[in-house]
């Protein structure tokens, strides 16, 4: 019988592994600490609970992310790989046209210009204008281009994104409750929990299935652009 300590068949390359979490880092310099996707305005309102912030964190993670920016950033890794610049293209236009608010379309342009900036010096040799053309960069399909150079596998790299995006939010939470340092670290275990059955989600979603269509989310992101008051950008 196999023990759970044993190494894997064929494990992932140190360098390719040191650059997934190099990705998922807060401290690469692309601004997500910046943003909070409405959850700054869910507590503004008083829609839920410092408890529940778990729970609503869990449903974008679900019904939000999974079935979207996800969904696309797994089908732009299996096009870079094929060299598919054309199909790399349609992915970035459908996140840039689905962003359902103004705030939430500077976010994923601003994370996904900076994340391709800082992509040209890790890497001088990728010509980003090859796979976008004259489109702006958004941040899932800047992620994509970034970690199709390492060996991972899609999977792999769909939950180093969802892990980068639930630590962001998780400090956003601390930040605008505030919650302590531990009641975070909670919170952070039980979207971890969830990462991997949103992962597979968004690896067997058809084109034809995938949605951004979040309209409580839209419409506490909207307010959220004229708070009086406020830490985050979105």
């Amino acid at each position: 019988m196999r023990r759970i300590f044993d190494p894997p068949a064929t494990a992932l390359p140190a360098s390719s592994l040191l650059q997934l979490i190099w990705l998922a880092s807060p401290a690469l310099p692309i601004g997500g600490f910046s943003y909070s996707e409405g959850l700054e305005a869910v507590i503004e309102s008083a829609h839920i609970a410092p408890d529940s912030i778990a729970d609503w964190l869990q449903d974008q993670l679900h019904v939000s992310l999974a079935r979207g920016d996800l969904a696309a950033l797994c089908k732009a890794i299996t096009a870079i790989r094929r060299d598919d610049a054309a199909r790399v293209q349609e992915l970035n236009s459908w996140i840039l046209q689905t962003r359902e608010t103004h705030e939430l379309r500077l976010q994923t342009e601003q994370m996904g210009r900076s994340l391709v900036e800082w992509l040209k010096v890790q890497a001088p040799e990728l010509d980003a204008t090859h796979w976008l053309g004259d489109q702006v960069p958004s941040y899932p399909i800047a992620f994509a281009l970034a970690a199709a150079r390492t060996q991972a596998s899609t999977r792999d790299i769909a939950l180093t994104f969802s892990f980068g995006w639930a630590e962001n939010m998780v400090q956003a939470a601390i930040k605008a409750v505030p919650l302590g340092q531990t009641a975070g670290q909670r919170i952070l275990q039980q979207l971890a929990a969830q990462i991997p059955a949103a992962v597979e989600t968004a690896l067997k979603l058809p084109d034809s299935e995938r949605q951004a269509f979040s309209p409580m989310l839209a419409i506490l992101s909207a307010q959220h652009e004229t708070q009086y008051s406020r830490l985050f950008r979105s």
